[in-house]
């Protein structure tokens, strides 16, 4: 992939279908190549997997796996993305946090586990905690420690709305406080993120998109 893409940044774009396409989208938009470079940087991550050690590892991961793609399509919601660079970064962050936080049990299960060591240290969460998959006081401070720092996140990114295009602000918003539901939704059901896959309901959803509707600037 890394070729492929450099073959397109030089302007020899691939005879398939998804280059194709990014080549219109990079015509129509003031597209900035690095983020997908950035993207490819975290699926090696994922590749060749290693638990982050602290705070700034999970965090370097994050951006490269999800903050990478909220670079990607900034240039197509905002006019104006260098003012929004850093909240676009903190969007990304919240949301692969909070992916984390939802699929605990389903990374354990295939031999992964995103919580940085030194935090588990920290708390006092073996991995043998993990692996019995026991909701604890000492897993739920964890939890709640990244929960609430994501959370923080997901605040900061709104400072990007009045800089967002004016036809793509209520689906950018819904799309931020719908996946930011996914925490509080885990609160309510006690943690439990090692025998169900958290989801926020579609009742909820439609919940949350209409407190919204109108109250979007026009």
């Amino acid at each position: 992939m890394f070729q492929q893409l450099a073959a397109f940044e030089a302007g020899n774009v691939p005879d398939e279908p998804t280059w194709l396409a990014l080549e219109v989208v990079f015509k129509e938009f003031p597209m900035d190549i690095r983020p997908f470079y950035d993207m490819l940087v975290g699926q090696r991550m994922d590749l060749n997997f290693q638990q982050p050690q602290t705070w700034q590892e999970l965090s370097e991961y994050a951006y490269y796996v999800a903050g990478s793609v909220g670079l990607m399509l900034l240039p197509v919601l905002s006019d104006k993305t260098d003012q929004i660079i850093p909240h676009a970064k903190r969007l990304g962050e919240a949301m692969q946090l909070t992916n984390i936080l939802r699929d605990i049990g389903e990374d354990l299960y295939i031999g992964r586990i995103y919580l940085p060591q030194k935090e588990m240290q920290r708390y006092n969460v073996t991995m043998e905690d993990l692996k019995k998959q026991k909701v604890t006081q000492n897993f739920i401070e964890l939890w709640e420690s990244i929960a609430k720092y994501a959370e923080k996140l997901y605040q900061k990114s709104l400072n990007m709305m009045p800089y967002i295009k004016k036809d793509a602000r209520q689906p950018l918003l819904s799309a931020i406080i719908i996946y930011a539901e996914l925490l509080p939704e885990i609160r309510r059901n006690q943690y439990d993120v090692f025998n169900k896959r958290q989801a926020v309901s579609t009742r909820k959803k439609l919940e949350l998109i209409r407190t919204i509707e109108g109250n979007v600037e026009n």
